[in-house]
C-alpha cells in the first residue's frame, strides 16, 4: 500500500536470499547423512574391536586396528566439523543477508525518492523500512530453524530405514497350533537361495523324535541355513519344512519358536544376573531348574 514499486522490488529480491539459504540447507542435510553413516561405522568398529580382542591379540593385529580406528575417527571428525561450522554460520549468514536486503531496498527507495515523479515520500519510506525490518526478523528465525531441520531429517531418514523396513515373512491368516515334537521333523524337496545363488536344492531329510542328527560339510555348504529354516529365520523358496506333518509356514512364529531350544556357536551373555541369563526366554523358571541347568552346562 505504501509503495507498490518497493514491494515488487522486495518480492523479487527475497527469493534470491531464500535460494542461498536453501542451497546451504541442502548441503547441511547431505553432510549430516554422511556424518551419521560414518558415526555408525565408527561405533561398529569399536564394538567389533572390543568383542574380538582375543582374535586381535592372537594375530598381533593391535597396530592395524589402531590405524583403522584412527582413520575412521579422523574422517568422522572432519565431516562433523564441516557440518557444525555450516550450522553455526547459519545465524551470521541470515543476519548478513538481512542487512544486504535492507541496503538494497534503501538504495532502491533512495533512487525513487530522488526521482522527480516519485510515488513515495521520505517519511513514508522510513515507515516502509521499519515495517520491512519487523518482517525480516521473523524470516531470519525461520531460516535458522531451516538449518536445524535438515540435520534432524538426516537422522530421521536413517532411523526410518529400520522402522519402515518391510517384513517379508508372511504369517498365515488361520494359523495351525503346533505343540512339542511328537514324531518327526521333515524336509520335503526343500530349495533355498540368497538372492540369486542357490544354497540348498531338493533336500529331503527326516529326523525322528529322540534321534541325534549331525550336519557335516564345508564352510558355506548350507548347514546353518538348513537349521535356520526350522524356526523360520528364513523361508524356503520351494518345498516345505514340516513338524509332525504341520508346515512351519502354517503356524505362528511364537508357537513355532516356543517349542525349540537354541545353543549358539558363540555364547552370548546379557548384562544381567546369572539367573536371568540361564532362564532367558523361559517363563516362570524355578531356582531349582536354573541350578540344574547350570550343573548340566558345567557352569
Amino acid at each position: 500500500i505504501i509503495s507498490w514499486q518497493l514491494t515488487l522490488f522486495t518480492i523479487a529480491i527475497v527469493p534470491i536470499m531464500g535460494w542461498v539459504m536453501g542451497t546451504v540447507g541442502k548441503k547441511l542435510k547431505r553432510g549430516s547423512l554422511i556424518a551419521q553413516g560414518q558415526w555408525s561405522d565408527l561405533m561398529s568398529q569399536l564394538e567389533e574391536t572390543l568383542g574380538g580382542l582375543r582374535i586381535i591379540k592372537a594375530f598381533n593385529a593391535e597396530k592395524k586396528m589402531n590405524t583403522r580406528f584412527t582413520e575412521s575417527n579422523n574422517l568422522y571428525r572432519n565431516t562433523i566439523n564441516r557440518v557444525n561450522i555450516r550450522q553455526q554460520m547459519a545465524h551470521p549468514m541470515s543476519e548478513f543477508l538481512g542487512t544486504i536486503l535492507i541496503v538494497i531496498v534503501l538504495w532502491f527507495g533512495g533512487t525513487l525518492i530522488l526521482h522527480n515523479n516519485s510515488t513515495i515520500t521520505a517519511p513514508s519510506f522510513i515507515f516502509y523500512l521499519t515495517i520491512l525490518y519487523s518482517v525480516i526478523n521473523p524470516l531470519k528465525d525461520f531460516s535458522k530453524a531451516g538449518y536445524n531441520i535438515p540435520k534432524g531429517l538426516a537422522s530421521m531418514e536413517r532411523v526410518d530405514k529400520i522402522l519402515m523396513a518391510e517384513n517379508k515373512m508372511k504369517i498365515s491368516p488361520n494359523p495351525v497350533p503346533v505343540g512339542p515334537l511328537k514324531e518327526k521333523i521333515e524336509f520335503r524337496d526343500v530349495c533355498f537361495k540368497y538372492e540369486n545363488q542357490w544354497v540348498l536344492q531338493d533336500i529331503n531329510l527326516t529326523i525322528e523324535k529322540g534321534k541325534t542328527v549331525a550336519l557335516v560339510g564345508q564352510s558355506g555348504s548350507g548347514k546353518s541355513t538348513m537349521v535356520d529354516l526350522i524356526p523360520r529365520y528364513y523361508d524356503v523358496q520351494q518345498g516345505a519344512v514340516l513338524i509332525d506333518g504341520i508346515n512351519v509356514k502354517d503356524t505362528t512364529l511364537h508357537d513355532l519358536r516356543s517349542i525349540m531350544g537354541n545353543v549358539n556357536q558363540e555364547a552370548i551373555l546379557f548384562n544381567d544376573t546369572f539367573y536371568n541369563n540361564i532362564s532367558f526366554g523361559v517363563e516362570n523358571a524355578t531356582m531349582e531348574q536354573v541350578i540344574e541347568a547350570a550343573k548340566i552346562a558345567n557352569a
